[in-house]
């Protein structure tokens, strides 16, 4: 590499420093520094691996080039692989090929359809903490040089910095937006226990005080459970698990499990499942959680005697999934805003209780498996949530 390649190529990761440090979303941060990695190290392919020091587990956060998209948390043992190696030695990596070191993991080129040669890696270090490992896969032309691996280890620093940035930033604001729903409950809890002890309270009030209580507790329950679930899937320690399966089953049982709190509301609940679907490559219980806790709204958000259909066929390449209810329908300023976390219709309180995070969820759930969610409402008419699923073909 030439000087003024050289100087090129600093210049560039300073233009990348700047890129790196305008943006605190993790996702488009994460996006933007494997591009960042690809580009200049004129690599075919880059790599994060961010490692959990309770768990002692490291996981493929996000990479170029790989068309699966449920490669996002899967696991790459720290003890047999290179990337461990890079975390555990705190160490940079420089592999012309991989097939002659013991220490590669083969099974990670396997799942993705991609045949690694050669690779570099260096380890992501934070206030001397190591937060992970940031790789390179073949090199488009000739082989990677020491002053590559120079670049990527100027650009894993710079990563670094940026990736706690944006978790401590994230941290703060779900932290800070917990504080603020626990309020309510909380103030519930609080006027509901003094009121409950006066002597002038009536037996009949303090069995509407207790009602109260339990009604608060149990909103504690699920706000704290979906709020640590929301958590774990935007700082990535969620594992995807995927398989191939039919989608029959899965929607059958669905139905199952929540025709009993429909009967109870005596709201008609019915599917409607194409013959012959194909089989779907993908986190079976992830996705079953979606169709739950779709179905779940449509049923809590309805009108009593109202109806709730699920659909479910097959598209281009992609499964198909509605529910469709016949409750109050939402206005076109509050559909805006729908997938915001903590975001409750307002008026909803009346029908239901809630936390705001299943529609949060259900969309990371959904776009992580590369697919997309979209909400069709009219007033008074009724919702129809519309899930687009693609054919995943890797299995793993």
């Amino acid at each position: 590499m030439t000087d003024q390649v050289l100087l090129a190529s600093f210049q560039r990761l300073l233009e990348i420093s700047r890129n790196l440090a305008s943006t605190l979303d993790l996702n488009v941060l994460l996006y933007r520094i494997v591009h960042a990695v690809a580009d200049l190290c004129n690599a075919e392919a880059a790599s994060i691996l961010l490692y959990d020091q309770n768990r002692k587990d490291l996981r493929f956060e996000v990479a170029t080039n790989m068309e699966n998209p449920l490669l996002r948390g899967f696991s790459v043992p720290v003890d047999s692989s290179l990337a461990g190696w890079i975390v555990t030695n705190r160490q940079p990596v420089l592999i012309p090929d991989v097939d002659t070191d013991r220490r590669h993991y083969g099974q990670v080129g396997a799942s993705v359809n991609m045949k690694i040669k050669s690779l570099m890696g260096v380890p992501l270090i934070h206030k001397d903490r190591v937060i992970g490992a940031l790789e390179a896969i073949n090199k488009q032309s000739g082989v990677f040089t020491l002053q590559d691996q120079d670049l990527l280890s100027a650009l894993g620093a710079q990563a670094a910095v940026a990736i706690e940035n944006s978790r401590l930033f994230q941290q703060t604001d779900l932290i800070s937006d917990l504080v603020h729903e626990l309020r309510t409950p909380l103030a519930s809890l609080t006027t509901a226990t003094h009121l409950f002890d006066r002597p002038d309270v009536t037996q009949e009030q303090r069995s509407r005080f207790i009602e109260i209580i339990q009604q608060e507790i149990a909103r504690l329950t699920d706000l704290t459970t979906s709020f640590l679930d929301l958590a774990r899937l935007e700082s990535g320690r969620t594992q995807f698990h995927a398989e191939l399966f039919a989608m029959e089953p899965v929607i059958e049982d669905c139905l199952e499990i929540m025709r009993p709190r429909a009967e109870e509301r005596k709201i008609s609940l019915t599917g409607m499942i194409e013959a012959d679907l194909p089989e779907l490559n993908g986190d079976k219980d992830k996705i079953k959680q979606v169709v739950l806790n779709l179905l779940s709204n449509a049923i809590k958000y309805n009108y009593p005697q109202g109806g709730v259909n699920l659909n479910v066929k097959a598209g281009a390449g992609e499964i198909i999934l509605s529910v469709n209810d016949t409750g109050p329908g939402i206005s076109e300023e509050n559909l805006r805003h729908l997938f915001e976390k903590f975001y409750r219709v307002p008026g909803t309180e009346k029908l239901a209780l809630g936390t705001g995070l299943g529609l949060s969820i259900c969309k990371r759930i959904v776009e992580t498996h590369g697919g997309k969610i979209e909400v069709l409402s009219q007033v008074n008419k009724g919702t129809t949530f519309i899930v687009h699923l693609p054919l995943v073909s890797t299995v793993r």
